[in-house]
């Protein structure tokens, strides 16, 4: 969190920012997740860890949640950890930031692709480029193992 502070939005940066999720204690299900989402409204901040050690993410000024359809603002980003940080704002290209359905979650999108894709049973996930945000491929492999995952609020 520390080393995000410096690219949240500067009415976050001051916040207390609480676990809302951890697959180590609350299990791994996407459903868990958006139970334990926080207020809609909420800033959020997921973070993951691949079995290859890789840490990245994604920032929304929205809670992450079951959708319909794409939701989110030009405030979210992507991140990566590989080794230093890397942010990966949005392009304006699009607005396809976040989609939860009960087996997917999506994060950023254009052409067929997914800049962070998250399974149901949050044990897989896929990182490609993405219109949305420009990104690199946040983890080693576009298709990972999740080690672990945690999802902040506010």
């Amino acid at each position: 969190l520390p080393q995000l502070s410096p690219h949240l939005p500067p009415r976050l940066t001051k916040q207390t920012w609480q676990l809302l999720y951890c697959s180590e204690r609350d299990g791994c299900s996407l459903r868990t997740l958006y139970q334990r989402g926080g207020r809609p409204e909420s800033p959020a901040l997921l973070l993951v860890r691949d079995t290859e050690l890789q840490a990245f993410g994604a920032f929304s000024t929205n809670s992450i949640r079951y959708s319909e359809g794409f939701y989110g603002t030009g405030e979210t980003f992507l991140f990566s950890f590989s080794p230093e940080l890397k942010v990966f704002r949005w392009t304006g290209r699009n607005n396809f930031f976040l989609k939860g359905d009960m087996d997917l979650l999506m994060i950023g999108a254009g052409s067929g692709r997914f800049g962070l894709w998250l399974d149901g049973a949050l044990q897989h996930g896929g990182s490609l480029p993405c219109e949305t945000f420009d990104n690199e491929t946040l983890s080693a492999r576009d298709l990972f193992r999740v080690r672990s995952l945690e999802l902040w609020g506010l």
